[in-house]
């Protein structure tokens, strides 16, 4: 059978594997053998855009040029996809409003300090309807709040910054919060309004970067959601122990709905709540209310 784009060179089955390699050990994504094809169409572009011509000279270039570090970058780019919208997954975020905002307004009363962290946030979605749903609780307006942002991709990082979206993200907010919490930006699409941005700040970071972890101040609650799913049980497991280090001793841990801890031995406790299932890293013995930061 001839191939859809026959000028395109074919990924041999040793140039897949050193790729796919080369890959997780940057980041733990792992790439599965039945999607060799994917990783073939998705990363030709940049064969194209460097003027290579082959997938074996692509992984040299990976391996030993001196903008390799830029190009891992944009191959992770091309490999990951960014979907996600506004208040996703509304049963959870009501179960976080309803049940876990007056616990850590309670615990954290001393201080008047709430971070929570949206690892993984892709264009920004999720850290602003956290900071919206902060908002519309009224529990902190006069304490010091921080929602981090974080992802791989500065490319969609330069778009959470811009805080400008479009109809497709926006296909689960009500009109009133549309109100609310934006403002109009032309051709169809609304900005965050600055009183929700302020409240929120994004990073470059990789989850499998212990060293750069450490940066991330100590958390609160941590949303990890739809995340995982990229990784292995090895790459959970590393995520999963820095995820637990950068939170608070009692702090939260909510994954995405098709998600859990199942068989990864993580440190944390299984909340059930009356909305949802969460997870909470376990308090240190004798410390409570927001000690142990």
């Amino acid at each position: 059978m001839s191939r859809f784009d026959d000028s395109r060179p074919e990924m041999t089955v040793e140039e897949f594997r050193l790729l796919r390699d080369h890959v997780y050990s940057h980041c733990g994504i792992l790439v599965h053998e039945d999607m060799k094809f994917v990783m073939e169409r998705r990363l030709w572009p940049r064969l194209e855009a460097l003027g290579l011509a082959d997938f074996g000279a692509y992984h040299r270039y990976l391996r030993y040029d001196p903008q390799r570090h830029a190009e891992l970058e944009a191959a992770v780019e091309s490999l990951t996809t960014h979907e996600t919208y506004f208040f996703r997954e509304p049963s959870q975020l009501k179960a976080f409003c309803d049940e876990l905002l007056p616990v850590l307004e309670k615990r954290n009363g001393r201080l008047k300090r709430l971070r929570l962290w949206s690892a993984g946030c892709s264009s920004g979605e999720e850290a602003y309807t956290l900071a919206m749903l902060l908002k519309d609780s009224h529990r902190f307006d006069d304490w010091d709040v921080e929602v981090y942002g974080t992802d791989i991709s500065r490319r969609v990082l330069a778009l959470a910054r811009r805080a400008e979206y479009g109809p497709s993200a926006l296909r689960a907010t009500s009109a009133d919060l549309l109100e609310r919490f934006f403002v109009p930006a032309g051709n169809n699409r609304v900005r965050v309004r600055d009183e929700v941005r302020s409240w929120v700040s994004f990073g470059h970071h990789n989850l499998l970067d212990e060293t750069g972890s450490q940066l991330v101040p100590r958390m609160d609650a941590v949303f990890c959601r739809n995340v995982m799913i990229y990784f292995d049980q090895a790459a959970r497991r590393r995520v999963l122990r820095i995820v637990r280090d950068r939170l608070v001793p009692g702090g939260y841990l909510l994954l995405g709905h098709s998600e859990n801890l199942l068989n990864l031995g993580a440190d944390f406790e299984l909340v059930h709540l009356r909305g949802d299932l969460v997870y909470r890293r376990p308090e240190l013995p004798g410390l409570t209310g927001g000690e142990g930061r």
